[in-house]
């Protein structure tokens, strides 16, 4: 789906700023939907049509929180027809109502309609169309004096919306989190009175201690918010800002002014109690820290059996006792490599990238060789579950191992060695392909009874726990090509 700004860009001849100001308002006009209780749609007229075939480009569409919807599809994007648009675009540019219908090709329906001006720097670049149902009467007749209080503040902002006054050009408040009117609704008077308080309201109120009754109150005072409700009527700017009140009581504030002839005459609270979203937060945090510890822990002790493998095996004078002790002590190792990269993540998934960097740097300085071995490698594996990563770690880091270990100790004149590894992931699953072009394998290599036993490792964890497939061949022009295949319910 085209977005606002790709849909303007293609239909229109909006200004940069124009396009910003409709952008802001469809940040905020989930206050406008709620209050009206009605289905709104942002619409600007086409470029290039004649005034009698005049079409109007749908740029955004919300539905209210508190009421039934009127528009079950997606109309954002549609061009529809309005040859009437010329006939009612001086009276939307003078700021005023207009009361018309709405067609919609796609459901072959029309809808009564309020057509709201939208204006920015005394331009009319578009309307808001406010759905209306059948019969509007008596929407909020057991909600009054509710509704009577959200339609007049609806009003209020129409005509801010046809003086530019809003949305306001500092507004930045269309996170998720934002309050809406149904979670706690609050009118103010120019003193910061409390008009009008919902239902919600109280209840965040009473959440915050304050059990009197709040008309007549300054909502400063009920909230204890340090003058956060008047400093957004002074600054004529909205404000949003969360008030903490013992017992580990949040309460989400979001404050804006209400401006008639550039003076601020009173100004609407919205209240949003976040006390167990916050604390839903603070467990996860909590969790996440625990989670990451442990990883930590595991790393730590990893680390300290690899010490103490590579301190015995420096004291074993067996040297193929010795030997057996680094190849567990490389082991231990890279598997210790994935719980430190998930001591700084807790997630499941692992950036197998950051693994393989340090494998290759692992093989490297085990090259045991007079002469240099280059290591690169290509693609990647993306992010991989810690089950999956553990294991081929182990495989990779032994199959490195193994390259630059015997690969090139029987060459007769030995060039410097080179080993690519490349690694591609796709939706059938994940590859891996290690080549060396050193002296190949001993004829009769069959890896199904080698008696190696790091190659035994790296084949029964492909196979038993990882569920894949390995080959191990020789090269056409000298050399070892290792292949590793993972099933994508492996990936």
């Amino acid at each position: 789906m085209a977005t606002p700004a790709e849909l303007t860009r293609q239909y229109t001849d909006l200004e940069a700023d124009e396009l910003a100001h409709l952008q802001n308002l469809l940040g905020s006009w989930s206050i406008l939907a709620d209050l009206s209780f009605s289905d709104l749609l942002l619409v600007v007229p086409r470029q290039g049509g004649s005034a009698a075939e005049a079409e109007l480009v749908v740029l955004g569409q919300i539905r209210p929180n508190n009421a039934s919807t009127l528009l079950a599809n997606d109309l954002v994007g549609g061009i529809f027809e309005m040859p009437a648009w010329s006939i009612h675009a001086p009276e939307l540019a003078r700021g005023q109502k207009v009361l018309a219908t709405f067609y919609t090709p796609r459901t072959e329906e029309t809808y009564r309609a309020e057509y709201l001006p939208v204006c920015f720097g005394g331009r009319l670049l578009g309307a808001i169309v406010r759905v209306l149902a059948e019969s509007d009467k008596g929407q909020g007749t057991e909600r009054i004096p509710l509704y009577g209080h959200y339609i007049k503040v609806f009003e209020r902002l129409v005509t801010m919306l046809a003086d530019s006054t809003f949305p306001f050009s500092s507004q930045n408040v269309g996170a998720e989190e934002t309050p809406r009117v149904g979670d706690g609704f609050v009118l103010v008077d120019e003193e910061i009175r409390v008009v009008f308080a919902s239902p919600n309201a109280v209840n965040a109120f009473h959440r915050m201690g304050v059990f009197s009754s709040a008309e007549g109150r300054r909502v400063d005072d009920l909230a204890r918010s340090e003058n956060l409700v008047s400093g957004a009527l002074k600054s004529g700017r909205p404000i949003v800002e969360e008030v903490e009140r013992a017992p580990g009581v949040v309460v989400l504030i979001h404050a804006f002014p209400l401006i008639e002839n550039d003076h601020v005459n009173g100004g609407v609270v919205l209240l949003r109690d976040v006390t167990d979203v916050r604390r839903l937060d603070r467990l996860l945090v909590s969790k996440d820290a625990a989670i990451r510890e442990v990883h930590h822990r595991v790393k730590n002790n990893l680390q300290t059996i690899s010490s103490l493998l590579s301190l015995q095996a420096r004291r074993v004078a067996d040297a193929e006792g010795g030997a057996a002790l680094r190849e567990a002590e490389r082991r231990v190792r890279s598997i210790a490599l994935v719980h430190e990269i998930l001591s700084r993540d807790p997630r499941d998934q692992v950036a197998f990238g950051e693994i393989m960097n340090a494998l290759v740097a692992m093989a490297r300085d085990s090259v045991v060789v007079s002469y240099p071995v280059e290591i690169t490698v290509e693609g990647d594996l993306g992010e991989l579950p810690a089950e999956v990563a553990t294991p081929l770690s182990v495989i990779l880091a032994e199959v490195l191992q193994n390259a630059v270990e015997h690969a090139f100790v029987k060459a007769a004149t030995p060039p410097p060695g080179h080993v690519e590894v490349s690694m591609e992931a796709n939706y059938q699953g994940r590859y891996v392909t290690v080549k060396d072009d050193g002296v190949g394998l001993d004829p009769g290599f069959d890896i199904n009874n080698t008696p190696s036993l790091g190659l035994a490792i790296v084949r029964d964890l492909v196979r038993s726990q990882l569920g894949g497939a390995i080959q191990m061949i020789n090269r056409a022009g000298g050399g070892t090509e290792v292949t590793i295949t993972l099933p994508v319910s492996q990936a």
